[in-house]
């Protein structure tokens, strides 16, 4: 069975109506982003960082999947599919599949500024005073612009046993994410599904200039068709 490795951005939510949240001058929601996504807006502003997750989260738990979620479950019934997400929402999991690697983190989990490692569940409103087992406050668990990516590892491993990969919802510009693509065997093909898609350098890549829920759902009959 071949192995499809999907590269997913924020373009792939906001059909479902997710905001971006960056504008063009670079604010999030009114905010520097170093004022609500870092290790010093948290030290600076707790209560600011709070609040801006907890309307993210809310905003999460009134949207749903939409096609192009949807179309990647599809393929797994003739590929080892998995999913690199730069996306911290759950609506890849919440459309059905299986095999999903957050880079950023998720939104509807919460962990320990005492221990990284204590990581739970998450729905409701996070504030100040909510605490881990050791009595030390809870942050969102999302990574924050100058932190590790814990996860970046794992990604890399799976994009170099990749046969085919997709990149969908995301201009692939922005470190370390980008970088996933420097482990992609030469003349693997890689589909590459943007309405205005950046360009790449690499002869195998084939480009979709469409949203995502179109483009993601002619993609999908093409490559279950070529598997039979």
């Amino acid at each position: 069975m071949q192995n499809i490795v999907v590269l997913t951005g924020a373009g792939i939510s906001a059909e479902s109506g997710i905001k971006t949240f960056r504008d063009s001058d670079g604010l999030w929601e009114g905010h520097d982003i170093m004022e609500v996504a870092s290790p010093i807006g948290w030290e600076r502003n707790q209560e600011k960082v709070l609040d801006f997750y907890n309307i993210r989260r809310k905003q999460l738990l009134q949207v749903h999947p939409n096609a192009a979620h949807i179309a990647l479950v599809e393929l797994e019934k003739k590929f080892n599919v998995n999913i690199i997400t730069q996306n911290i929402d759950d609506l890849h999991e919440r459309a059905g599949s299986s095999k999903v690697t957050h880079l950023h983190g998720e939104l509807l989990k919460v962990r320990s500024t005492f221990d990284e490692d204590l990581i739970m569940d998450w729905r409701k409103d996070l504030n100040s005073g909510d605490f881990c087992e050791h009595h030390y406050q809870l942050r969102p668990h999302v990574v924050w612009f100058g932190e590790a990516v814990p996860m970046f590892p794992k990604a890399v491993d799976l994009i170099e046993k990749a046969d085919i990969v997709l990149i969908v919802g995301t201009s692939m510009q922005v470190y370390p994410a980008a970088a996933l693509l420097d482990y992609v065997e030469f003349n693997i093909p890689i589909y590459f599904i943007d309405p205005n898609p950046a360009p790449l350098s690499r002869s195998s890549t084939y480009v979709i200039s469409q949203k995502a829920t179109k483009g993601i759902a002619d993609l999908v009959n093409k490559l279950m068709k070529e598997s039979v």
